[in-house]
């Protein structure tokens, strides 16, 4: 369960890169640079999230 939430949390990221990438290209934003700041805040702390989710754990080690 928590593996397929990681993988959909995954996917939302993507798909909000590309939201952000197309609504650039078709419209012109005031205060692009605040938008894209917030905008890549929260895709990485999805992403980081998913990525936790979706990761094995192999044992306790100090060494990865």
């Amino acid at each position: 369960m928590k593996k397929e939430l990681g993988k959909w949390l995954m996917d939302i990221a993507k798909y909000l890169m590309t939201a952000a990438i197309l609504s650039s290209i078709i419209a012109d934003m005031g205060k692009t640079w605040y938008y894209y700041l917030l905008l890549m805040f929260v895709v990485v702390l999805i992403l980081v999230i998913g990525l936790l989710l979706v990761r094995e754990k192999k044992g306790r080690s100090l060494i990865c």
